[in-house]
């Protein structure tokens, strides 16, 4: 993929408000955390969940719809997240049964959900986790923004910026999430997400000049493992 001409500081011309008409969301909140030992869902950024903490950030964007899918047969994340959804309507709650194979069925489920919207104004959805605890709205707005079929995150891996290799070529870049994506091409894509053929895939099959990307090595921080959680803690972006 060819780097686009976009960064985080990237001027606006359109009002986030005239975005927001046109823009869905699916917030991947299905993970088991196996790694990590405990549910990163329910982290805690600024005295609350890290899945609500997120699900707030994308309702600055204004969204027609916030689709969060969750693990089946986790109490604490639904009741986290449904005292937010009976808060804003916007946000619907979507479970998944089979959260261990994967994150191919979660994006499906999402994309189920939002293609059951009466609404013929959707033309792109953003898609994202919620483990990039550094990931803010300017991101998401430049994300937004763009005017490519794909519009994704670029940065660092963590383990590059650990050992400061900023240098070495050789290591590539992360393309992924947060992204947008035309609903369309989305839509139409969405029976080939099987097994391992993800999203990624698909994606790197598009010609170059058909995708954006934003670049922010802040998203190189996300929680996966207990020493990236001590980490997150000793610098503040995570409660202790």
């Amino acid at each position: 993929m060819s780097k686009g001409a976009f960064t985080e500081g990237t001027e606006h011309t359109e009002s986030t408000e005239k975005q927001s008409q046109n823009h869905t969301v699916i917030i991947l909140a299905s993970g088991l955390s196996q790694r990590l030992g405990q549910p990163k869902q329910l982290l805690v950024k600024n005295g609350e969940p890290l899945v609500t903490y997120m699900i707030r950030l994308t309702l600055t964007t204004n969204p027609q719809a916030i689709v969060v899918v969750i693990p089946d047969n986790h109490r604490l994340i639904a009741s986290a997240i449904t005292a937010l959804a009976n808060q804003y309507p916007t946000v619907q709650i979507v479970v998944n049964s089979q959260a261990d194979t994967g994150m191919v069925d979660s994006l499906s489920l999402g994309i189920e959900t939002i293609s059951a919207i009466e609404s013929t104004s959707i033309e792109r959805v953003l898609i994202m986790g919620v483990d990039q605890v550094l990931l803010d709205e300017p991101h998401l707005t430049a994300l937004l923004a763009g005017k490519q079929t794909v519009v994704a995150s670029r940065y660092h891996s963590w383990q590059r910026l650990e050992k400061h290799q900023y240098l070495d070529e050789t290591v590539t870049d992360i393309i992924g999430l947060p992204l947008t994506i035309n609903y369309k091409l989305l839509r139409q894509w969405q029976p080939e997400l099987i097994g391992d053929k993800g999203l990624r895939h698909l994606i790197r099959g598009l010609p170059a000049d058909q995708v954006g990307e934003v670049d922010n090595d802040q998203l190189s921080y996300d929680i996966d493992t207990p020493e990236q959680l001590a980490f997150a803690k000793q610098q503040g972006w995570l409660d202790s």
